[in-house]
């Protein structure tokens, strides 16, 4: 197996459920693991992209949604909440190991359209070479549909293969393929 010193461009996705305790909030210690890693990759000469979901598992907590099931203005207003203690949260942990944060908000459509793809990419890629770690989420307070599971999953296929990564890390509670 090879070891991730060995990558030069990886892209990790985070799984809300690893970030966030529905009934306590934001897991700070193993987020500050996480980050600790991530500084350790970026000492070593990686380039780090994350693409980090809890935005609404974050909200729900701090607006005191409890367990229920939402209606979609509800996940957009726990996203909208939760995405700027996410996004400081991501800054705070990074910013200890010495590594500036960009935050990035896509739409799978940003993906799609060559227009959007393109600036998307070139902002990437600047905040990349400025030596920051670019932590990407779905615009889910903007979102016209249902929000799904398995949207931040898509999304870091698309930014790993938009961005040309060596290595795509899905780190989630959720089952998957194994050999």
């Amino acid at each position: 197996m090879q070891s991730l010193r060995e990558y030069r461009r990886i892209t990790v996705k985070i799984g809300s459920a690893l970030l966030v305790d529905r009934a306590t909030g934001l897991k700070r210690d193993w987020l500050a693991s996480l980050a600790d890693d991530i500084a350790v990759l970026a000492a070593g000469g990686a380039e780090i992209l994350v693409v980090s979901s809890g935005a609404i598992a974050l909200g729900r907590t701090i607006l005191g949604l409890g367990k229920r099931a939402l209606k979609l203005e509800e996940s957009q207003a726990a996203a909208a909440v939760g995405q700027i203690a996410l996004a400081g949260a991501w800054s705070d942990a990074l910013g200890r190991g010495d590594l500036k944060s960009g935050q990035i908000l896509l739409t799978l459509g940003d993906t799609e359209e060559r227009r959007r793809y393109l600036n998307a990419r070139a902002t990437i890629s600047t905040l990349l070479k400025m030596k920051a770690v670019p932590v990407i989420n779905c615009i889910d307070a903007a979102a016209t549909s249902e929000i799904r599971y398995g949207d931040n999953d898509r999304l870091a296929a698309r930014v790993a293969t938009m961005m040309g990564a060596d290595l795509l890390v899905l780190l989630s509670d959720i089952d998957g393929l194994y050999t």
